[in-house]
């Protein structure tokens, strides 16, 4: 017979499930913590342009620019707008201090990106650029410490060694006076959109931005024409203004000089037609009436001069008038000119 024992010690294996589940939760959390730190600024950039949607004219803009998505994507995060010049005026005070050919501005911070709507035709190209120079502004704030480095190093090396254009010249001279710290941020943004020709390192680098950044550059260089062919055609025509001016003030001297002669003339025949001397004031008639033919001709000599000077006056009043109406279609919420 059986009898009961009183010490069965029946073992079991031991489990571990719950510890390995813990495990594996905790890795989960670690996993989800590096991909959410690795794409926070995706994450960010989403909920920063969740219900946002370009406006038709921005992104127009856009394709003629001919940005990159990624482009595309720094366009979207500022929430960019074109606005009227009463809007433009508060938005960027003073041009968002910009002194090159554009009419934007850019909020650090990705906090917005505002371009001034031009409506003359005959400025088209300044928004095509403006919008693009603004872009670089967000693109050269996300660059890396390493990216930014190197690209002041190529920009930098650009201005000093092969930058020949004397306006952009001017432009930096004028950053480097009122903003001293961030001169290199704008030639990231002028010589990106203003410039035809860059060095190959550059072009590759902007690559990431434009498909054919010299579109812009191009718009740019339409826009800036129009008003550098209307200074140099004002130049031309005050240098022919001078010119006519020193004409006319010389014929007026010679005239002046050949009417006291007549005048003298006429008072030597009067006093000799008032002797009776008969001959000698027919002998003095033909020269007297030769010095008044000559006079008469030099006048109307004059007044052809005059009426060229006039004319001249005009189209140069003409010149100085249209581009005095396209600066103020840039620039009338503000006392500065765009160029």
């Amino acid at each position: 017979m059986l009898s009961p024992t009183n010490n069965i010690n029946t073992l079991y294996p031991k489990t571990t499930g719950h510890r390995t589940l813990a495990k594996v939760s905790v890795l989960s959390v670690i996993a989800l913590l590096i991909v959410l730190i690795l794409e926070s600024q995706n994450i960010l950039d989403a909920i920063k342009i969740m219900g946002y949607t370009e406006p038709p004219d921005v992104a127009t803009i856009m394709q003629q620019d001919t940005m990159t998505n990624y482009a595309a994507h720094l366009i979207k995060l500022n929430h960019t707008q074109i606005e009227s010049s009463a809007v433009f005026s508060k938005q960027c005070p003073n041009n968002g201090g910009e002194k090159t050919i554009v009419l934007g501005c850019y909020h650090s911070g990705e906090n917005g990106i505002f371009i001034l709507k031009v409506n003359d035709p005959t400025l088209d190209g300044v928004e095509q650029v403006t919008e693009a120079h603004e872009m670089l502004h967000a693109a050269y704030e996300r660059l890396s410490s390493s990216e930014r480095n190197y690209i002041d190093s190529q920009l930098l090396s650009y201005y000093k060694n092969d930058l020949t254009d004397p306006r952009l010249k001017q432009v930096i001279d004028a950053y480097k006076k009122t903003e001293p710290n961030d001169v290199v941020n704008e030639m990231h943004s002028v010589f990106g959109t203003e410039v035809m020709h860059l060095p190959p390192a550059l072009e590759s680098y902007y690559h990431k931005y434009f498909s054919n950044r010299q579109a812009v550059a191009a718009y740019a260089a339409k826009y800036q024409s129009v008003f550098t062919t209307r200074q140099q055609q004002a130049a031309h025509d005050k240098a022919l203004l001078t010119a006519l001016k020193q004409q006319v003030d010389a014929v007026e001297a010679d005239l002046s000089v050949k009417l006291s002669s007549i005048n003298s003339q006429q008072g030597q025949l009067e006093a000799e037609k008032a002797k009776g001397d008969i001959n000698g004031y027919n002998a003095g008639v033909a020269s007297y009436n030769a010095h008044i033919d000559a006079y008469n001709a030099e006048v109307g000599q004059l007044k052809n001069l005059i009426n060229q000077y006039n004319a001249l006056v005009a189209a140069y009043n003409s010149v100085v008038l249209r581009e005095s109406q396209l600066y103020k279609e840039l620039s009338g919420y503000s006392n500065n000119n765009p160029a």
